[in-house]
Protein backbone atom coordinates (compact mmCIF):
# COMPACT_ATOMS: atom_id res chain seq x y z
CA UNK A 1 0.00 0.00 0.00
CA UNK A 2 2.81 2.39 0.97
CA UNK A 3 4.62 1.76 -2.32
CA UNK A 4 1.39 2.35 -4.22
CA UNK A 5 0.94 5.74 -2.54
CA UNK A 6 4.52 6.74 -3.27
CA UNK A 7 4.09 5.76 -6.90
CA UNK A 8 0.80 7.65 -7.08
CA UNK A 9 2.33 10.86 -5.74
CA UNK A 10 5.27 10.41 -8.12
CA UNK A 11 2.86 10.19 -11.05
CA UNK A 12 0.88 13.21 -9.86
CA UNK A 13 4.05 15.28 -9.41
CA UNK A 14 5.32 14.28 -12.84
CA UNK A 15 1.95 15.13 -14.37
CA UNK A 16 1.84 18.51 -12.61
CA UNK A 17 5.26 19.61 -13.81
CA UNK A 18 4.66 18.30 -17.32
CA UNK A 19 1.43 20.30 -17.49
CA UNK A 20 2.96 23.40 -15.89
CA UNK A 21 6.17 23.89 -17.80
CA UNK A 22 7.18 27.43 -18.57
CA UNK A 23 5.65 28.54 -21.86
CA UNK A 24 7.54 31.00 -24.05
CA UNK A 25 5.84 32.85 -26.90
CA UNK A 26 8.21 34.78 -29.16
CA UNK A 27 5.99 37.24 -31.01
CA UNK A 28 7.58 39.00 -33.95
CA UNK A 29 6.28 42.54 -34.24
CA UNK A 30 6.06 45.50 -36.55
CA UNK A 31 7.00 48.30 -34.18
CA UNK A 32 4.86 51.06 -35.71
CA UNK A 33 1.10 50.96 -36.09
CA UNK A 34 -0.13 50.02 -39.57
CA UNK A 35 -3.61 48.98 -40.78
CA UNK A 36 -2.84 45.25 -40.60
CA UNK A 37 -1.00 45.43 -37.26
CA UNK A 38 -1.74 47.88 -34.50
CA UNK A 39 -1.97 47.91 -30.67
CA UNK A 40 -5.50 46.49 -30.55
CA UNK A 41 -4.43 43.42 -32.54
CA UNK A 42 -1.45 42.84 -30.24
CA UNK A 43 -3.55 43.44 -27.13
CA UNK A 44 -6.02 40.79 -28.31
CA UNK A 45 -3.12 38.36 -28.76
CA UNK A 46 -1.87 39.10 -25.24
CA UNK A 47 -5.37 38.79 -23.85
CA UNK A 48 -5.70 35.36 -25.46
CA UNK A 49 -2.36 34.07 -24.09
CA UNK A 50 -2.69 35.79 -20.71
CA UNK A 51 1.03 35.94 -19.96
CA UNK A 52 2.42 36.29 -16.46
CA UNK A 53 5.51 38.05 -17.83
CA UNK A 54 6.00 40.34 -20.84
CA UNK A 55 9.53 40.91 -22.09
CA UNK A 56 10.23 44.04 -24.12
CA UNK A 57 12.98 44.60 -26.67
CA UNK A 58 14.56 47.43 -24.67
CA UNK A 59 17.32 47.69 -22.09
CA UNK A 60 16.77 48.70 -18.45
CA UNK A 61 16.83 52.43 -19.22
CA UNK A 62 14.45 51.92 -22.11
CA UNK A 63 12.09 50.02 -19.81
CA UNK A 64 12.04 52.96 -17.38
CA UNK A 65 11.23 55.32 -20.23
CA UNK A 66 8.49 52.94 -21.39
CA UNK A 67 6.88 52.98 -17.98
CA UNK A 68 7.03 56.76 -17.49
CA UNK A 69 6.20 57.95 -21.01
CA UNK A 70 2.91 59.89 -20.92
CA UNK A 71 2.37 59.53 -24.65
CA UNK A 72 3.93 56.23 -25.70
CA UNK A 73 4.42 55.30 -29.34
CA UNK A 74 4.75 51.83 -30.79
CA UNK A 75 2.56 48.76 -30.87
CA UNK A 76 4.33 46.87 -28.09
CA UNK A 77 4.22 49.46 -25.32
CA UNK A 78 0.66 50.63 -26.04
CA UNK A 79 -0.68 47.06 -26.09
CA UNK A 80 1.41 46.15 -23.06
CA UNK A 81 0.11 49.14 -21.10
CA UNK A 82 -3.46 48.15 -21.91
CA UNK A 83 -2.79 44.59 -20.82
CA UNK A 84 -1.13 45.73 -17.59
CA UNK A 85 -4.14 47.89 -16.80
CA UNK A 86 -6.35 44.82 -17.09
CA UNK A 87 -3.89 42.49 -15.31
CA UNK A 88 -1.86 44.71 -12.95
CA UNK A 89 0.11 41.80 -11.47
CA UNK A 90 1.80 41.15 -14.81
CA UNK A 91 5.57 41.45 -14.64
CA UNK A 92 7.29 43.48 -17.39
CA UNK A 93 11.01 43.23 -17.96
CA UNK A 94 13.62 44.33 -20.52
CA UNK A 95 15.63 41.71 -22.37
CA UNK A 96 17.77 43.65 -24.84
CA UNK A 97 21.54 44.13 -24.90
CA UNK A 98 22.26 46.64 -22.15
CA UNK A 99 23.04 50.19 -23.34
CA UNK A 100 22.56 49.00 -26.92
CA UNK A 101 22.27 52.33 -28.70
CA UNK A 102 25.18 54.07 -26.99
CA UNK A 103 27.36 50.98 -27.36
CA UNK A 104 26.86 51.03 -31.13
CA UNK A 105 27.64 54.74 -31.32
CA UNK A 106 30.72 54.46 -29.12
CA UNK A 107 32.12 51.63 -31.24
CA UNK A 108 31.41 53.46 -34.49
CA UNK A 109 28.89 50.96 -35.83
CA UNK A 110 26.44 53.82 -36.04
CA UNK A 111 26.28 55.58 -38.46
CA UNK A 112 28.79 53.57 -40.55
CA UNK A 113 26.30 50.72 -41.06
CA UNK A 114 23.66 52.85 -42.79
CA UNK A 115 26.25 54.91 -44.64
CA UNK A 116 27.80 51.70 -45.98
CA UNK A 117 24.48 50.41 -47.30
CA UNK A 118 23.78 53.79 -48.92
CA UNK A 119 27.19 53.71 -50.59
CA UNK A 120 26.59 50.17 -51.85
CA UNK A 121 23.26 51.31 -53.25
CA UNK A 122 24.83 54.26 -55.06
CA UNK A 123 27.55 52.01 -56.53
CA UNK A 124 24.88 49.54 -57.63
CA UNK A 125 22.77 52.20 -59.33
CA UNK A 126 25.88 53.58 -61.04
CA UNK A 127 26.64 50.02 -62.24
CA UNK A 128 30.05 50.11 -60.58
CA UNK A 129 29.66 46.85 -58.66
CA UNK A 130 31.11 43.66 -60.07
CA UNK A 131 28.60 40.99 -61.19
CA UNK A 132 29.12 38.99 -58.00
CA UNK A 133 28.80 42.12 -55.83
CA UNK A 134 25.64 43.17 -57.65
CA UNK A 135 24.22 39.69 -57.08
CA UNK A 136 24.89 39.93 -53.33
CA UNK A 137 23.13 43.28 -53.16
CA UNK A 138 20.17 42.03 -55.20
CA UNK A 139 19.69 39.13 -52.79
CA UNK A 140 19.54 41.68 -49.98
CA UNK A 141 17.05 43.85 -51.89
CA UNK A 142 14.83 40.97 -52.98
CA UNK A 143 14.59 39.33 -49.56
CA UNK A 144 13.82 42.74 -48.04
CA UNK A 145 10.96 43.20 -50.53
CA UNK A 146 9.72 39.69 -49.78
CA UNK A 147 9.58 40.45 -46.07
CA UNK A 148 7.84 43.77 -46.67
CA UNK A 149 5.05 41.86 -48.43
CA UNK A 150 4.74 39.52 -45.44
CA UNK A 151 4.54 42.56 -43.16
CA UNK A 152 1.42 43.73 -45.01
CA UNK A 153 -0.50 40.63 -43.91
CA UNK A 154 -1.93 39.42 -40.59
CA UNK A 155 0.59 38.66 -37.80
CA UNK A 156 0.42 34.90 -38.35
CA UNK A 157 2.10 35.56 -41.69
CA UNK A 158 5.21 37.09 -40.15
CA UNK A 159 5.26 34.68 -37.21
CA UNK A 160 5.92 31.31 -38.80
CA UNK A 161 8.81 29.15 -39.94
CA UNK A 162 8.51 30.22 -43.58
CA UNK A 163 8.98 33.90 -42.75
CA UNK A 164 11.66 33.01 -40.21
CA UNK A 165 13.67 31.43 -43.01
CA UNK A 166 13.27 34.51 -45.20
CA UNK A 167 14.32 36.73 -42.29
CA UNK A 168 17.42 34.62 -41.74
CA UNK A 169 18.27 34.79 -45.44
CA UNK A 170 17.81 38.55 -45.44
CA UNK A 171 19.96 39.12 -42.36
CA UNK A 172 22.67 36.82 -43.73
CA UNK A 173 22.50 38.79 -46.98
CA UNK A 174 23.07 42.01 -45.03
CA UNK A 175 25.73 40.98 -42.55
CA UNK A 176 27.53 38.34 -44.58
CA UNK A 177 26.74 39.15 -48.21
CA UNK A 178 27.19 42.91 -48.04
CA UNK A 179 30.32 42.45 -45.94
CA UNK A 180 31.95 40.88 -49.00
CA UNK A 181 31.50 44.24 -50.71
CA UNK A 182 32.62 46.45 -47.83
CA UNK A 183 35.65 44.26 -47.14
CA UNK A 184 36.95 44.22 -50.71
CA UNK A 185 36.25 47.65 -52.17
CA UNK A 186 38.56 50.54 -51.44
CA UNK A 187 35.65 53.03 -51.18
CA UNK A 188 34.80 51.60 -47.77
CA UNK A 189 38.37 51.85 -46.48
CA UNK A 190 38.71 55.45 -47.65
CA UNK A 191 35.60 56.89 -46.02
CA UNK A 192 35.46 57.61 -42.29
CA UNK A 193 33.21 58.85 -39.51
CA UNK A 194 34.30 60.26 -36.17
CA UNK A 195 33.34 58.34 -33.04
CA UNK A 196 32.24 60.09 -29.81
CA UNK A 197 35.79 59.71 -28.43
CA UNK A 198 37.20 61.66 -31.39
CA UNK A 199 38.78 58.68 -33.13
CA UNK A 200 38.01 57.98 -36.77
CA UNK A 201 36.66 54.67 -38.04
CA UNK A 202 36.28 53.56 -41.64
CA UNK A 203 33.01 52.42 -43.16
CA UNK A 204 34.66 49.03 -43.64
CA UNK A 205 35.56 48.62 -39.96
CA UNK A 206 32.26 50.00 -38.69
CA UNK A 207 30.19 47.70 -40.90
CA UNK A 208 32.27 44.71 -39.82
CA UNK A 209 31.65 45.56 -36.17
CA UNK A 210 27.91 45.89 -36.80
CA UNK A 211 27.87 42.51 -38.51
CA UNK A 212 29.41 40.93 -35.43
CA UNK A 213 27.08 42.83 -33.14
CA UNK A 214 24.04 41.26 -34.81
CA UNK A 215 25.17 37.90 -33.44
CA UNK A 216 26.24 39.27 -30.06
CA UNK A 217 23.01 41.16 -29.52
CA UNK A 218 20.69 38.28 -30.44
CA UNK A 219 22.67 35.76 -28.41
CA UNK A 220 22.57 38.12 -25.42
CA UNK A 221 18.83 38.64 -25.79
CA UNK A 222 18.23 34.89 -25.94
CA UNK A 223 20.35 34.38 -22.84
CA UNK A 224 18.36 37.09 -21.03
CA UNK A 225 15.09 35.37 -21.97
CA UNK A 226 16.49 32.06 -20.76
CA UNK A 227 17.54 33.63 -17.45
CA UNK A 228 14.03 34.97 -16.89
CA UNK A 229 12.55 31.54 -17.65
CA UNK A 230 14.77 29.96 -14.98
CA UNK A 231 14.11 32.70 -12.45
CA UNK A 232 10.34 32.48 -12.92
CA UNK A 233 9.47 28.82 -13.61
CA UNK A 234 6.02 27.55 -14.59
CA UNK A 235 4.96 30.90 -16.04
CA UNK A 236 3.70 32.11 -19.39
CA UNK A 237 6.27 34.44 -20.91
CA UNK A 238 5.61 36.59 -23.96
CA UNK A 239 8.65 37.99 -25.77
CA UNK A 240 7.88 41.06 -27.88
CA UNK A 241 10.52 41.59 -30.54
CA UNK A 242 10.92 42.87 -34.07
CA UNK A 243 10.08 40.00 -36.38
CA UNK A 244 13.54 40.06 -37.99
CA UNK A 245 14.95 38.86 -34.64
CA UNK A 246 12.49 36.01 -34.23
CA UNK A 247 14.38 33.32 -36.15
CA UNK A 248 17.57 33.99 -34.24
CA UNK A 249 15.93 34.04 -30.80
CA UNK A 250 14.05 30.82 -31.47
CA UNK A 251 17.21 29.11 -32.68
CA UNK A 252 19.15 30.17 -29.58
CA UNK A 253 16.33 29.35 -27.15
CA UNK A 254 16.09 25.86 -28.61
CA UNK A 255 19.83 25.43 -28.06
CA UNK A 256 19.59 26.64 -24.46
CA UNK A 257 16.52 24.61 -23.56
CA UNK A 258 17.22 21.66 -21.28
CA UNK A 259 13.58 20.77 -20.88
CA UNK A 260 12.62 23.70 -18.66
CA UNK A 261 10.25 25.32 -21.12
CA UNK A 262 8.22 24.83 -24.24
CA UNK A 263 8.09 27.32 -27.09
CA UNK A 264 4.64 27.99 -28.51
CA UNK A 265 3.04 30.14 -31.20
CA UNK A 266 0.34 32.61 -30.17
CA UNK A 267 -2.10 31.13 -32.69
CA UNK A 268 -1.75 27.51 -31.55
Amino acid sequence: MRHSLVFFFFLMTTFYFSQNKTEIYVIGNIHDSVPNYHPTILFDILNKIKPDIILHEVDSQGMKEYETDKDPKGNEIIASNRYLKKFPNTLRLPFDFENRNQYRKDKGMVPTDNLSVKLIDSLYKAKKLSPSEAEEYEIFLNTTKELMKKAELSPENFNNTTTDKISEKRQNAQYSGLSKITENRKEFSERFVTKPDGEKISYKSGFKLMSGFWDLRNQTMAQNIYTVSIRYPHKKIVVLTGFLHRYYLLKELNKLNNGNYIIKEFYE
